[in-house]
C-alpha cells in the first residue's frame, strides 16, 4: 500500500509538471506569433512571465525599459501598503497663532495639512466635506474662540512646494488627470466651473458657479456657444506659476448649463477659503481673505497650538480606489508620501531615493527601472518586463500585507479600468487575473498577477510602445496573451 502511495504521487508530480511545461509552451507560443504580427513587430514590445519558482515561462525583450503608463501604480501602492502598512492614516490638523481672549482669537487660524489625498474628494472612500468642516468647527468651538481678528491659512508645507512633476507635459497639467498632489489637498485637486449662456450661436458662455473658489484666481473666458445638443469643445490652461487659468472653446447651445472640472494648482488655499466661507455661515467671522503658506508669512509650525485633527480613512481603502479606477492624484501622494516618511523630505526627488532604496533592500537588482512619478503619467518612467515581474515576486514574499494589495489589483468583468477586458472569457477564468492597466498615446500595458489553473502563480508584464496603429487594433492580440495566461 505504501508503495502504491508512492507511486501516485509521482504520477501526480509529473502530471502536474508535464501541465506546467505544456502552459509553458503554449505561452510562449503565442508570444512567438505575436512577434510574426506586424502591428507587434513594428512596435517596441517588452513581455515576461514567471512562475513562482524563478523560472521564465515566456518572455520577448524581457530587460528593455519601456514606457509603463498606469501600471507604475502596482508599484507606488504595492510599496505603500508595504512600508506604511495598510492601517495607515493621513492627518489633518487644526490650530492657532496668538491668544483668545472673551472668545475672540487675536491672531490666525492654521489647517495644518498632512498629505491627505481624500479630503473634500467624492469619492465613496472619502469622509464627507461638511463632517470634516464640522469636526474643525468643534475644535475651535472647544478652544473658545467665536470669532477670528486675523486670517485662516491653507499650511501646505508637508510636502515641497511642488504640486507637479517637472517630466509632466504642459499639456497634462490641465485635465484632471493632471492633478498633482499637495501638503494640504482638496476635492482632488480639482475645480469645477459651471457654464451657461444666454443667446444664440456665437454669444459668449458665462461662468455661473465656481467650487472650491482660489480667491485672486483670475479667470480668461473665451467660450463660446456653439449649435447642437450636445458636446462641447472646451479646452483649460492652467499652471503652477499664475492664479491664472484659461479657457477656450464651445460649448452647446442645446443645454442650458455645462459643468468642466479641471486640475486647481492651489488647493491649500481653496481649502482654507472653503473653511472660511463654512464658518461665516455658523457665525464665526474672520478676515474676508483666505491665505496659503506661499502667500502669507507664515510662522513655523512649531508655534502653531493644535486644538484639533482630523485623519483620513485607513491606506488599503485608498489603495484599493487607486488601482480600481487608476487614480492618478491618489498614486502621486502615495509615492510622495513614501518619501515624506523614509527620508522626511516630502519631494519627487526624495521619493526617487526613498524607492530606490527600498528596491534595494528588497533584492531586486535596479537594471530596467526608473521612476519618475507616482502614477505613469511621465513620459520619463522606465521599467523592462523582467523588473515588474521580479517586483510582483519580492512584494508576495514575506509580506503580510500582501494579499489587501493582490485584491486591490482590478479583474476583467469586475468594477474598475478592467470591466470590459476578456469579455468572452469563462468567468472563473476571470477571476484569476489580478492586473494592472496602462495607457499613453501609443502605449498600452498590462502588469500583475495570473492564478494557475493548477495551483501556484504566474507574475507578468506585457509592455507595448510606438505602435503605429489603433490602440482598439492592439487590444485584441494584448488581450489574448492575458488568455493565455488563465486558460
Amino acid at each position: 500500500m505504501k508503495q502504491a502511495a508512492v507511486f501516485v504521487t509521482l504520477l501526480s508530480l509529473m502530471l502536474s509538471s508535464m501541465d506546467g511545461v505544456a502552459q509553458k509552451n503554449n505561452i510562449q507560443k503565442y508570444v512567438d506569433q505575436l512577434k510574426k504580427d506586424t502591428l507587434f513587430s513594428n512596435s517596441v514590445v517588452g513581455i515576461m512571465v514567471t512562475d513562482e519558482n524563478g523560472k521564465t515561462v515566456a518572455s520577448w525583450n524581457p530587460d528593455m525599459p519601456l514606457l509603463t503608463a498606469s501600471t507604475m501604480k502596482t508599484i507606488s501602492t504595492g510599496l505603500a501598503m508595504k512600508v506604511l502598512g495598510p492601517d495607515y492614516r493621513f492627518r489633518t490638523k487644526v490650530g492657532y497663532t496668538g491668544e483668545i481672549r472673551d472668545g475672540i482669537l487675536y491672531g490666525d487660524l492654521y489647517i495644518v495639512g498632512g498629505g491627505d489625498p481624500t479630503l473634500g474628494s467624492r469619492d465613496t472612500v472619502a469622509y464627507p466635506v461638511d463632517s470634516v468642516f464640522g469636526e474643525w468647527a468643534k475644535a475651535i468651538s472647544l478652544a473658545g474662540i467665536t470669532k477670528i481678528s486675523g486670517n485662516i491659512i491653507g499650511d501646505d508645507r508637508y510636502f515641497e512646494n511642488e504640486i507637479v512633476p517637472g517630466s509632466w507635459a504642459i499639456s497634462n497639467l490641465g485635465p484632471t488627470f493632471g492633478s498633482g498632489p499637495s501638503g494640504l489637498s482638496f476635492m482632488e485637486n480639482q475645480q469645477e466651473f459651471r457654464f451657461t449662456h444666454s443667446g444664440g450661436a456665437g454669444s459668449p458662455a458665462v461662468i455661473a458657479g465656481v467650487y472650491p473658489v482660489i480667491p485672486g484666481l483670475t479667470i480668461r473666458n473665451e467660450v463660446v456657444t456653439a449649435p447642437g445638443q450636445r458636446g462641447s469643445g472646451t479646452d483649460y490652461r492652467v499652471t503652477e506659476l499664475s492664479r491664472t487659468v484659461k479657457f477656450t472653446g464651445t460649448i452647446p447651445q442645446g443645454r442650458d448649463t455645462v459643468t468642466f472640472t479641471g486640475s486647481a494648482k492651489f488647493p491649500a488655499v481653496a481649502c482654507a477659503e472653503e473653511f472660511r466661507k463654512f464658518l461665516k455661515q455658523r457665525g464665526v467671522e474672520s478676515n474676508p481673505l483666505a491665505y496659503d503658506a506661499e502667500s502669507y508669512n507664515v510662522v513655523p509650525q512649531d508655534q502653531i497650538n493644535i486644538i484639533g485633527e482630523t485623519t483620513s480613512p485607513e491606506l488599503f481603502r485608498i489603495v484599493n480606489v487607486t488601482n480600481r479606477i487608476s487614480n492618478n492624484f491618489y498614486a502621486e501622494t502615495l509615492y510622495k508620501t513614501l518619501g515624506k516618511e523614509l527620508t522626511g523630505v516630502g519631494s519627487y526627488d526624495s521619493s526617487r531615493v526613498a524607492v530606490t532604496r527600498l528596491m534595494s533592500s528588497m533584492g531586486l537588482p535596479l537594471r530596467g527601472f526608473s521612476q519618475i512619478d507616482g502614477s505613469g503619467l511621465s513620459r520619463q518612467n522606465y521599467v523592462s518586463a523582467r523588473f515588474f515581474c521580479n517586483y510582483f515576486a519580492k512584494l508576495k514574499e514575506k509580506n503580510d500585507n500582501f494579499e489587501l494589495f493582490f485584491e486591490s489589483l482590478p479583474q476583467p468583468g469586475g468594477p474598475g479600468t478592467l470591466q470590459n477586458v476578456l469579455s468572452k472569457a469563462n468567468p472563473a477564468d476571470k477571476k484569476r487575473l489580478h492586473a494592472k492597466s496602462g495607457s499613453l498615446s501609443s502605449v498600452r500595458c498590462y502588469a500583475g498577477y495570473a492564478e494557475r489553473k493548477n495551483g501556484g502563480m504566474y507574475y507578468f508584464a506585457i509592455l507595448t510602445n510606438n505602435y503605429q496603429a489603433r490602440t482598439a487594433q492592439m487590444q485584441p492580440a494584448i488581450e489574448g496573451f492575458l488568455h493565455e495566461l488563465i486558460k
